[in-house]
């Protein structure tokens, strides 16, 4: 364990090095988009290697004092230790989360959206109550949340609904609930007092950075200059100051002839042709989203990654994890943080 912390802290140090050289580079704040995401990536790095730091000169001092209350049999310097200890164990448990929520995506915000499967009223209700879980989930983590798009059931509860969980690592935890959640009751929807199983799909994906980052190949530029036609003037019009870029990838053309300067032209048409990548690059993200949303399983049984049982006993039960928790209504009230941190540790 102790190796592999301290290999991976080391590929951290290596990594703000080539940030640093990245910082330094002329023209590093051409590109504002791309130099926040890299200034961003090296602040969270540097805080990793200074808590990792602090946290490592804190069990120092304490690997001393312990040592010192040892020799010297002093009851209170021993308990001063334990304290010390408790509090060592927290931070490095702390530490070790924000490893598992390494990915790029998961400190941004979430946005949920939850289906019900086939059963009309009883489904739609359990899709309500799926909701209100991860409301109460939400207010547990200290996330605000906002509703995007509410269509009520046709006697009670959801056709479906769209909402925004915002905090840090807000899409880290909630990724965890995205496939098909299974419930057993007792309806009370049914005049006869029957046993149903209802199921509904969660959705779950990070919201989108307006500051989308567009990397251009120079390589895959074609670049040519011609001379300028309409007003603007003598100097524009004798000179070969108009330029036109074609993005051979995209098949994107952008042109610009309206400074004096080649230059300056050139300035403005890679700044055109950034918009025009950053529209596609929006359109290409949202096409992913619809696929993945064409690629979830039927709501049905078989597929469902958990289950809420009432009837005829009470459990939920992870089938990912093999997880099963005793109090159906604690976990109905948002206290989820056992069945997802043993998945997201589990990987």
């Amino acid at each position: 364990m102790a190796c592999g912390v301290i290999f991976d802290l080391a590929e951290k140090e290596k990594r703000i090095v080539e940030l640093e050289k990245e910082i330094s580079r002329p023209g590093f704040w051409d590109d504002g988009g791309k130099s926040q995401k890299i200034l961003k990536e090296k602040k969270g790095l540097g805080e990793i290697l200074d808590n990792w730091k602090q946290e490592n000169n804190f069990l120092e001092e304490t690997e001393l004092l312990f040592q010192l209350a040892k020799e010297e049999d002093d009851a209170q310097s021993i308990k001063e230790v334990e304290e010390r200890a408790n509090i060592l164990q927290e931070k490095i448990g702390e530490m070790e989360w924000r490893q598992i929520m390494s990915e790029e995506d998961d400190i941004n915000n979430a946005i949920i959206t939850i289906h019900p499967g086939a059963g009309g009223t009883e489904a739609q209700d359990w899709a309500e109550i799926l909701f209100r879980m991860y409301l109460r989930y939400s207010e547990r983590k200290n996330f605000k949340t906002q509703i995007l798009d509410h269509q009520p059931g046709d006697e009670a509860g959801i056709k479906s609904i769209t909402f925004i969980a915002a905090g840090e690592y807000a899409y880290g935890y909630m990724k965890a609930e995205v496939g098909i959640h299974r419930l057993v009751r007792i309806s009370p929807f049914d005049a006869g007092k029957r046993r149903h199983t209802s199921f509904a799909s969660v959705f779950v994906y990070p919201e989108i950075d307006d500051n989308i980052v567009i990397e251009i190949d120079e390589s895959d530029l074609r670049i040519d200059t011609y001379r300028a036609s309409g007003a603007g003037g003598q100097h524009v019009n004798k000179t070969d100051s108009a330029v036109r870029i074609t993005h051979l990838p995209s098949g994107i053309v952008v042109q610009c002839q309206n400074e004096r300067s080649q230059h300056r032209n050139k300035i403005t048409a890679m700044k055109l042709l950034k918009s025009r990548l950053y529209e596609q690059e929006k359109k290409e993200q949202a096409e992913k989203i619809d696929e993945l949303h064409k690629s979830k399983k039927e709501i049905a049984w078989g597929s469902q990654i958990r289950s809420y049982i009432l009837h005829p006993y009470q459990m939920v039960k992870d089938h990912r994890t093999k997880m099963e928790v005793g109090n159906v209504n604690d976990v109905l009230d948002g206290n989820l943080d056992r069945l997802i941190e043993t998945l997201l540790i589990k990987g």
